[in-house]
């Protein structure tokens, strides 16, 4: 009897019809079964998957998730123009995705230390690799197109493409963008943030959601984002695309006590 092929948590999330968000929540909680490899990775048995979850391998399962709604303004198509005129609110921050204009509160103190570590690990990393390149935190002006403005948490501008770092934005394609989820923007990082940065080929894509502590690392192949590298909880997180970079992870996600 041949055993039993393991599929990854994209995998399983794309045959359920679930975000990889909910199928790592299901893990950490045991709500379904899993194979835990080294270093803290996970692979599942579809078949077991299903029958624990009280479904035949053609059914199918959706889930909705209800989140805070931001506030979106009027249907005009925003430019970067029109983003230079907006006010400065100190308790909130705008961008522009596809023309709309998206208007949301400062993020969570936790969020920010999240993301503080994750920028002082990739400075490190690069400033033996790439010196001249630089890595920015929000806020920080990204014009992707003239309908695009965005201000992702972390930016990678390597060396190489250091003219695209003006006086007062960055005006081009980053490598490397990385989000940090909070209650605001979980489903516009998720899917309009993400639908944005592959259109416009940036070649990596990091989530990094300090609630459930995952990362997922999605890297540009043919013209799609793939996940190719991952990590949940604890352990350490590596890249192939970076190689002898790694995040422990229960450092990152460390509260005071």
């Amino acid at each position: 009897m041949s055993e039993p092929r393991l599929i990854t948590a994209q995998e399983l999330a794309d045959m359920l019809k679930l975000s990889v968000e909910t199928i790592w929540r299901y893990t950490r909680n045991s709500k379904i079964p899993y194979v835990q490899l080294s270093n803290r990775q996970y692979r599942y048995d579809s078949e077991k998957v299903l029958r624990h979850l009280g479904m035949e391998s053609s059914e199918q399962s959706t889930v909705v998730v209800r989140e805070a709604r931001p506030e979106y303004m009027t249907d005009k198509v925003y430019t970067y123009e029109d983003y230079l005129q907006l006010p400065n609110e100190e308790c909130y921050h705008y961008e522009i995705l596809d023309g709309m204009l998206v208007k949301e509160p400062a993020p969570y103190v936790h969020h920010q230390r999240v993301s503080r570590r994750l920028q002082r690990l990739l400075e490190d990393y690069l400033a033996l690799r790439d010196p001249a390149g630089e890595v920015f935190n929000a806020p920080i002006d990204v014009t992707l197109s003239d309908t695009n403005v965005i201000q992702p948490d972390l930016v990678y501008i390597p060396g190489e493409n250091r003219e695209i770092v003006e006086e007062a934005r960055i005006n081009g394609t980053p490598y490397l963008v990385v989000e940090i989820l909070s209650r605001w923007t979980r489903s516009k990082d998720r899917l309009r943030k993400r639908n944005i940065y592959e259109k416009m080929g940036i070649p990596h894509y990091w989530i990094i959601d300090p609630n459930d502590e995952t990362i997922e690392a999605y890297a540009l192949q043919n013209g799609l984002y793939v996940l190719r590298s991952s990590g949940l909880d604890v352990g350490e997180f590596v890249h192939p695309g970076f190689p002898g970079f790694s995040v422990d992870l229960m450092v990152l996600w460390r509260r005071p006590e």
